[in-house]
């Protein structure tokens, strides 16, 4: 049996052997796909299932700023031809990374042949929403200690990569996040990263098992 997969910009076949065996075949990214029936689309939030006829499913990608796209490059010239309204693109764009304000944002603008469209918001690294914290450029580079994060400023960076953590509980993510600063010369509530991690373990820092 064979079943074709669209995901992250990949259109890929999926089949199994005689002995019911699975084999992932990928071949390189394009922009513009035609979707066979029975395509599952897959993006990070959602996804969609096909049927009927073949249809041509459109992908735009861009590094904006957060909070602030426009309808100029580099979305406007992409998403022009494809019929689409791009002022209210623009806006869903700009709603879903306002909270990454001064920060370029990878965005995939993905138009079905209906014209109906789907954002995919990526999310930047970890270091930079860290650093748009403390408002400064860039981490250390000898050693030294460029900036204090209140564990507030690291619940906020937590909860703007709840979806990119690979833990599951805000406490154990926000010792994820403070283990990116150990290289960056930065620290926490004036503790190192390592002091503050135990801090939060040993309950020291409490941080709500919530979201």
């Amino acid at each position: 049996m064979i079943f074709n997969i669209f995901c992250a910009g990949f259109l890929a076949n999926i089949f199994c052997d005689d002995q019911n065996i699975a084999h992932l075949t990928k071949p390189p990214p394009i922009n513009r796909l035609i979707v066979p029936p029975e395509t599952i689309i897959i993006q990070s939030c959602n996804c969609y299932k096909t049927t009927g006829d073949y249809k041509m499913v459109d992908i735009v990608e861009a590094l904006v700023p957060g909070g602030k796209a426009t309808a100029g490059p580099p979305l406007g010239p992409s998403l022009g031809p494809l019929g689409i309204n791009i002022k209210q693109v623009v806006d869903d764009i700009n709603k879903a990374t306002k909270d990454f304000d001064g920060m370029q944002v990878p965005v995939k603008v993905i138009v079905d042949a209906d014209k109906s469209v789907k954002l995919e918001i990526g999310i930047p690294p970890t270091s930079a929403l860290i650093l748009k914290e403390l408002g400064i450029e860039k981490g250390s580079s000898e050693g030294e200690t460029v900036g204090d994060l209140t564990i507030e400023q690291v619940l906020r960076v937590v909860r703007m990569k709840k979806d990119a953590v690979l833990s599951y509980v805000p406490k154990k993510a926000a010792k994820e996040i403070i283990g990116t600063c150990v290289p960056m010369g930065v620290t926490i509530e004036g503790m190192s990263p390592v002091a503050a991690q135990k801090a939060i373990e040993s309950g020291e820092i409490e941080i709500s098992d919530e979201w």
